[in-house]
């Protein structure tokens, strides 16, 4: 009788032994993909990273807003960057895409990763850059661009606004090129990324 006793609470023991050794329900750690614009340097870490497992040698070339259906850009941010980064191994440039919204047919929410071309190398036009020259983000850089587009932004009050990021031998460093409307009949503003003030071409 107390041999059946201690079976039972030993069978009862390791019940609950193995009942405590399942993996706890926890809240996922992992930070949620946003659903709303973003600025250009919270994209372009996360771009960085993806385009880091691509090639370990790769290097910043440009970075460029876009729109997604149903969410405006504004201040500076966007719902859309589309980073491109080069590495010299290989010869070849990639494009990845952060979207905090789909933008059909090609564009789903998240992380798109393209597929590399060929890359010849940086040109004075199309320079690369360091992480480290990125520090103004893009809303600082809208906010310095439109002071000074004001007066012509209170004559076309409509004109959407567009950013991108990127190096040229004439800046001698990583300038934001803000543009209301269009490069034809558009304004634009340049802003150094390292300071945060309006660039002009040496």
């Amino acid at each position: 009788m107390q041999c059946n006793y201690l079976k039972a609470v030993i069978t009862l023991a390791v019940l609950l032994m193995g009942a405590c050794s399942e993996a706890p329900k926890t809240e996922s750690t992992e930070k949620a993909f946003p659903s709303t614009p973003v600025t250009g340097k919270t994209a372009f870490w996360d771009l960085y990273k993806a385009a880091h497992s691509w090639a370990a040698d790769l290097e910043p070339l440009k970075l460029e807003s876009s729109s997604a259906p149903g969410l405006k850009n504004q201040a500076g941010n966007a719902a859309i960057w589309t980073g491109t980064f080069g590495s010299s191994k290989r010869r070849e440039a990639i494009m990845i895409t952060y979207a905090v919204a789909a933008k059909p047919p090609d564009v789903t929410k998240g992380i798109n990763v393209g597929h590399p071309f060929p890359w010849p190398g940086p040109t004075k036009d199309a320079l690369t850059f360091q992480t480290s020259d990125l520090v103004a983000d893009s809303d600082a850089a809208y906010k310095a661009a439109l002071a000074k587009a004001e007066p012509w932004l209170k004559k076309h009050p409509d004109k959407e606004v567009s950013i991108s990021l990127g190096n040229a031998s004439r800046f001698g460093t990583p300038v934001w090129y803000v543009l209301w409307g269009d490069s034809k009949a558009g304004y634009s503003v340049y802003v150094n990324a390292k300071t945060g003030e309006i660039a002009k071409p040496k």
